[in-house]
This record gives structure tokens, C-alpha cells and sequence, in this order.
């Protein structure tokens, strides 16, 4: 979906937009039932990145301690933990510029993904940049989605993170899509970004051919120490018209409420919910900040009349639209 249509979608009166997403998701989804997924960071802290949002840059004096890469029992007990209260997909993230192929961590995490995958849950992980033979491995090793957000538009961008470019994650996402994994891609609000910023981050995501498997929408929590510290909250209703937006612009992908939840009530979560989003990360922890506790998250679902969505560790990544080229093409990709 192209600019334009965006901008219209968003000038929209509020319950319009709403009226408009939810017949879209009823559309598309039958059922109100709602993905739980689980996030672990393996390997927090020490990142040579200089992401102006997060807490595990070595560059921030921000309290996070570096932990080395978690040991394969210590995740397998925390990822049969998180299956046995619910999870239905394990995400499993390690603060990384990227991994190499032939390496000891990049073989250390193929033997954990190995694993994890015999559990009956999907995979999940988030491990910085890929080229292709490391995508192909990961997929093979039992990878169902691999997470590469593109926080926010490629404008704004270089405001946020000059350690990397814009082509560089959507180069990443190229060789995710040519492995055949599915793709988890989305964005962050709070960054300073103008609403135009937040629309054109989602005409990049909605243009992917294919499109992403599912779509997490963040909304910062600043952290003591990094840059964006002192940054103000996200106003509730421009979270909820981005979660609208983005179930129209992408209607088959999984729309995530991510970071941020720990701020809202139950009435604005009920409000992303009725827009569109289907997805949650569930537990107690967000990487290094902090979630939702299970009993609270289920609590609120069972208020709604929402269920769960079972596990497809099978899933299948979205198919590409024969009538359009391949989408991110950016230089190097093809």
C-alpha cells in the first residue's frame, strides 16, 4: 500500500479507521483467537551497535550487564516453560551485529534452534544481519520466522542508528525471504519519528513481495542511559490507528501489540485488540525490559472472549505474488 493511501487512511475520523480495520480482520481471520509468543534474550548486552533505543549497546552506559550466550539446558528449560504456560511461538534473540556461518556462536545457536524446534512450537530468532548461507542454515536447523524490525522509516532512520543502513536490514530480509523463512518485520514508535515517518516504515513493510508473515508494532520504552531516555510517551490513539493501518495495509500477516504494554490499560489494549492486532509477547520479560505477567495477559483475553492460536511449527512462509517483482531488491539482494 503506497503512501497516499496511507496518509488517507490515517486522516480518517478515529472510529472509521476502526470500523474499516475490523471488518478487514474479520476478513481475514475467522476466529478471535490471538498468537502467544515468548521472547528470551540469549545473549544480552555487549553489542557493537549504536541503536539509539536500546539498552544492550556497548556505547550506553545503561546498566545492562553482558551476559554470554546462554547455555542449550538453560534454554531448552526456559522454552519448555514457556511452552507449558501457553506460548505457541519461541523467540529467541542475542545481541548481535550479525552472525557468520562456520563460526562457534553461529554453530552453538544452529544446535540450540535443533533443538527448541523438537518442542512442537514455532521458532523464532533475531540475531542481527544475514547472508544467505546463514539464512538457508537456520531454515534447515528448524527456523520457522526470523525478526528483523526496520524500527521506522528510511528517512528518519539515520537519526536513530549509524552503525548500519537501511539497505543493510533490508538486504537481511531479502536472504530470510530466499531461504524461505517467513518474515517478522516491523517498527517502533516514540523515536522522534513525524506521523509521515510511521507511514512510510509501513508502505516499505506492505510493499514485500512476499509479505511479512506477521508485524510487530512497538512503542518505545525508554531506557535509563541510551539517547532516547528522556522521549515521551506514545500517544494511545496514534498506537491504535497504526495497529488499524497495518491490518489493512498487510490483512493476512499477524499484527504484534509489542514493547510498551506495561503502560497500557486493559481498555487501550482491548482498543488495539478490536483494530486488528492478534499477536502478544507473553511472559514476564522483553529482553531487557519489562512484560506483562502471564496471569495478567490471560486474565484480560478470558474478559474478552479472545482464545489462543494453536502452534504450527509447520507453518508455511507467505507465498510471493507472481504479478509483482520481489520486494525488498535493494542492492546486493538479487
Amino acid at each position: 500500500m503506497l503512501l497516499a493511501e496511507l496518509q488517507r487512511l490515517h486522516a480518517l475520523p478515529f472510529f472509521d479507521l476502526l470500523q474499516q480495520a475490523r471488518a478487514v480482520h474479520q476478513a481475514n481471520w475467522e476466529t478471535n483467537e490471538v498468537q502467544l509468543c515468548t521472547l528470551l534474550s540469549i545473549k544480552t548486552g555487549g553489542c557493537s551497535e549504536d541503536c539509539s533505543y536500546c539498552a544492550q549497546s556497548a556505547r550506553y552506559n545503561s546498566g545492562v550487564e553482558i551476559e554470554r550466550l546462554m547455555s542449550k539446558d538453560t534454554i531448552m528449560e526456559r522454552a519448555k516453560a514457556a511452552r507449558d504456560t501457553g506460548s505457541t511461538r519461541f523467540c529467541m534473540g542475542a545481541a548481535w551485529r550479525g552472525v557468520r556461518g562456520g563460526t562457534q556462536r553461529f554453530e552453538q545457536v544452529l544446535d540450540i534452534v535443533r533443538d527448541v524446534s523438537t518442542l512442537g512450537m514455532e521458532v523464532c530468532v533475531t540475531l542481527g544481519e544475514l547472508g544467505p548461507d546463514e539464512a538457508k542454515a537456520l531454515k534447515e536447523a528448524g527456523v520457522t520466522a526470523y525478526n528483523h524490525n526496520l524500527d521506522t522509516s528510511p528517512e528518519h532512520y539515520p537519526n536513530i542508528v549509524t552503525t548500519h543502513t537501511y539497505e543493510d536490514r533490508l538486504r537481511t530480509i531479502r536472504n530470510v525471504q530466499d531461504a524461505g523463512m517467513s518474515v517478522c518485520c516491523g517498527g517502533i514508535l516514540g523515536l522522534g519519528e513525524t506521523t509521515d515517518d510511521r507511514l512510510k516504515m509501513l508502505e516499505v513493510i506492505s510493499e514485500f513481495n512476499p509479505q511479512p508473515e506477521s508485524v510487530p508494532i512497538n512503542s518505545l520504552m525508554p531506557m535509563p542511559g541510551t539517547p532516547l531516555e528522556g522521549s515521551n510517551a506514545v500517544d494511545v490513539f496514534d498506537l491504535v490507528r497504526m495497529i488499524a493501518i497495518t491490518r489493512i495495509a498487510i490483512p493476512k500477516a499477524k499484527v504484534r501489540l509489542s514493547a510498551g504494554r506495561t503502560r497500557m490499560s486493559d481498555e487501550t489494549q482491548a482498543l488495539c485488540y478490536f483494530a486488528g492486532a492478534n499477536s502478544i509477547f507473553y511472559g514476564d520479560k522483553l529482553l531487557t525490559a519489562k512484560n506483562p505477567a502471564v496471569e495478567k495477559d490471560r486474565a484480560l483475553l478470558a474478559k474478552l472472549g479472545l482464545g489462543t492460536l494453536a502452534p504450527n511449527p509447520d507453518l508455511s512462509a507467505p507465498e510471493t505474488e507472481e504479478e509483482r517483482p520481489l520486494s525488498p531488491a535493494c542492492c546486493g539482494c538479487d
